[in-house]
């Protein structure tokens, strides 16, 4: 079964958008989080540039991170997964055969 072979159902639409949407609100408190950890430790120019770049960066990770398109469902999943910010109790009610293989590419 190709990634992009796979028919998702309304249901399962809705399943996979929620699980997008927890991991991108955990995601994101996280760097809000470090962002107010490491501005209190700001004391000179440089030390903002670094926040700066720290920030670009976690941008363009996180633009590219969170594809919706149903083509790509299995390959987030499985990398969010990996990062922690997704469980694989969180895509339950998706078919079994989706889940095995996300839960199969958080091995790889």
């Amino acid at each position: 079964m190709q990634a992009s072979e796979v028919d998702w159902s309304q249901k399962e639409r809705e399943i996979a958008q929620k699980a997008l949407e927890t991991a991108y609100t955990r995601e994101a408190n996280t760097i809000v989080n470090l962002v107010r950890e490491k501005s209190g430790e700001i004391s000179c120019l440089d030390d903002l540039w670094k926040l700066h770049d720290f920030l670009s960066a976690r941008r363009h990770d996180i633009d590219g991170k969170y594809d919706d398109s149903q083509s790509m469902f299995v390959f987030v999943f499985a990398r969010l997964i990996k990062e922690g910010w997704l469980t694989i109790d969180e895509l339950e009610g998706l078919d079994r055969a989706k889940v095995s293989k996300v839960s199969l590419m958080t091995r790889m």
